[in-house]
Formats: structure tokens, sequence, C-alpha cells
């Protein structure tokens, strides 16, 4: 499996923050961690700082080599 380009780190969250983050990713299909960083995005963009956006990780099998 390859290793993922996203920093990983520990976060402690209050346990009714946490509850209320998983409420929404759930709304929005997301996984709690997509939904902390859409939300992280969105409150820098508030500030003024915008990030680019990573293109996402290619899924499914590579295509055949043709001539093989």
């Amino acid at each position: 499996m390859p290793q993922s380009t996203k920093k990983a780190f520990a976060l402690r969250l209050d346990p009714v923050l946490y509850a209320t983050v998983e409420r929404l990713a759930a709304q929005d299909l997301r996984s709690v961690n997509a939904e902390l960083e859409c939300l992280l995005r969105e409150a820098l963009a508030r500030r003024g700082i915008r990030l680019p956006v990573t293109a996402p990780p290619k899924r499914g099998r590579p295509k055949a080599k043709e001539n093989e």
C-alpha cells in the first residue's frame, strides 16, 4: 500500500465538539478527517488565506500497457 502524502498527527478534541463534527461529516457523506480538513480550509478562506486543493489519489487499477 502506498504511503499517504498527508501529514498525520494526534488531535485531542472535546467529546461534544467531536460528536458535532461527526454529525456534520455524516450529513455530507465524509469522514471526520475530511470534514475537519474542509472546515479548516473554510476558516482559512474567511481569513483571506487560500490554499491550493491537491489532486485526489488515483483509484483503481493502472491501465494495461500496450504491446506487452
